[in-house]
């Protein structure tokens, strides 16, 4: 299980563009990595969407934004081109990002149990080592909690 103060897995996935993205991309700049359970979902829209919303103020202070879910490049185009958004999308197809993370595990819906995303946010300092992590995420609202936690407005 991951914590504060761990160096982030490194990862190596492909955007929704088939472009390859990895951690070391990202060295010298923040980086807010959102795990998400499926594109064009309610909550995931809220969420992408209050991104996509506050993107100037992240890239205004060298911050990045990766989402991820297990859905494909395919998938990930139709999200962005219906929601508007304006960051990478990375597609964990096989998994490997979501169980570096441990972000992949057994969920509950309407008492059917499945395996699925968990919804958690990883912020990652420059030096590629995570700063905080949220298990508990209020779509709505999530990009400007990220921001007031980094006393970022």
């Amino acid at each position: 299980m991951l914590s504060a103060g761990d160096k982030a897995p490194e990862f190596k996935l492909n955007d929704q563009d088939g472009n390859q993205v990895q951690l070391s991309d990202f060295k010298g700049q923040k980086l807010v990595i959102y795990f998400y359970p499926k594109d064009q979902t309610p909550g995931c829209i809220k969420e992408a969407c209050s991104f996509r919303d506050n993107i100037d103020a992240y890239t205004a202070n060298n911050i990045a934004v990766l989402g991820v879910s297990i859905d494909s490049e395919k998938s990930h185009q139709n999200f962005i081109s219906k929601q508007s958004l304006n960051f990478p999308l990375l597609a964990d197809v096989d998994k490997v990002m979501v169980n570096s993370y441990d972000v992949w595990g057994e969920k509950s819906m309407y008492g059917r149990k499945y395996m699925g995303v968990f919804r958690k946010t990883f912020l990652v300092n420059e030096s590629g080592v995570i700063d905080k992590i949220y298990d508990k995420v209020k779509v709505a609202t999530h990009a400007e909690d990220v921001l007031k936690d980094w006393e970022i407005s």
